[in-house]
């Protein structure tokens, strides 16, 4: 581990992701819908995503 810190070669935190992404509420352990590596409070707000950034990407 001081070899590590000596060379400058730390492994980067990675945050827990605590908020839905379609609705931005917090999530609940007992309802969350993963899907594509991210966490959502439900398969509704997984749907209203993908439109979003669907619609993003076709403006471009």
């Amino acid at each position: 581990m001081a070899d590590e810190q000596a060379q400058g070669t730390e492994t980067p935190v990675v945050e827990k992701q605590t908020n839905c992404l379609g609705c931005n509420k917090p999530l609940k352990k007992l309802r969350k819908y993963y899907r594509n590596g991210k966490f959502y409070c439900t398969k509704k707000c997984w749907i209203k995503a993908t439109k979003s950034t669907g619609k993003e990407e076709k403006e471009k």
